[in-house]
């Protein structure tokens, strides 16, 4: 039974940030149409840029925490008014095509530079060691993960479906001659929503580095998965990428426990089985 409990622990862990990525594709695909196939790398340069901070600045994790999705949120508006804005209204494939090739880039960068193996990221103090919950052993990062990439996701949720910006945002989206009428910048607003959903990729990298190592290619090794989660939940649905996120994560775990042999494929079979029983994904909408 430990070894059941310690999979469903590292079915979560892996859940956390299959919910953060799939809710930063789920916004930029739901606002901007944009499919972003530089997430992955995106993912990998939050981790990064805490390795950066901690070793040449001595800015420990917690700010690492705040400055990281900041930092790499920044690089995606930088990336979304030089770049993606002038695919506004063409075919999907090219946004994907565009995006495949800043990954490319990105990753052969940071690989030139760091090579493929793991730089090593500590567990701040306050979150070492573990507690015995009787059944079993519970790192306490670990559990700070789950319960932290969960808050953020419902805080997400939250902004976008129940707030006025949210409203806003959407508004622009489905209307941006309306919401223009109305005196509100569109632009701006589709450069913050990229920002956002890029600095929640980048978020999901700080959470991971000490667990996972920080890695060239960590975001490669992600970002097939993610894509899955996306398209289960239904491409755009905020709350659909969440749930599925933190379910495939529980899946995976469960299949490692009791036939190992199929757990780098069960969330493909799944997304087939989804696709075939209904294509908008399970919360996705008809276009």
């Amino acid at each position: 039974m430990q070894a059941l409990y310690a999979q469903l622990l590292v079915g979560l862990i892996n859940g956390s940030f299959y919910a953060l990525l799939s809710l930063g594709l789920a916004v930029i695909f739901g606002m901007l149409n944009i499919i972003n196939f530089a997430h992955g790398a995106l993912y990998m340069m939050g981790a990064f840029v805490a390795y950066f901070l901690l070793n040449l600045g001595g800015i420990n994790y917690w700010w690492a925490l705040l400055l990281a999705p900041v930092i790499v949120g920044i690089f995606g508006m930088i990336l979304e008014r030089t770049m993606l804005q002038w695919l506004t209204g063409l075919d999907h494939l090219y946004g994907l095509l565009l995006t495949f090739g800043i990954a490319l880039i990105v990753q052969g960068v940071f690989q030139n530079y760091f090579g493929s193996s793991g730089l090593p990221y500590a567990i701040p103090d306050q979150l070492k060691g573990g507690m015995n919950l009787g059944f079993m052993f519970l790192p306490i990062y670990r559990g700070w993960v789950v319960i932290f990439s969960l808050v953020v996701c419902i805080a997400t949720w939250f902004l976008i479906e129940k707030t006025r910006l949210g409203a806003y945002l959407r508004a622009a989206t489905e209307n941006p001659t309306l919401v223009r009428a109305f005196g509100i910048n569109v632009p701006r607003m589709i450069t913050l929503t990229y920002g956002l959903g890029v600095g929640l990729a980048a978020l999901a990298g700080v959470l991971s580095a000490p667990i996972n190592q920080v890695r060239p290619l960590m975001g490669a090794d992600l970002i097939i998965v993610v894509f899955a989660v996306v398209v289960i939940g239904g491409m755009g649905s905020i709350m659909g990428s969440i749930i599925t996120g933190f379910a495939l994560g529980v899946i995976e775990g469960l299949t490692k426990y009791f036939y190992p042999e199929a757990s780098n494929t069960v969330v493909f079979v799944l997304m087939v089985l989804v696709l075939l029983v209904k294509p908008t994904g399970l919360t996705g909408r008809a276009a």
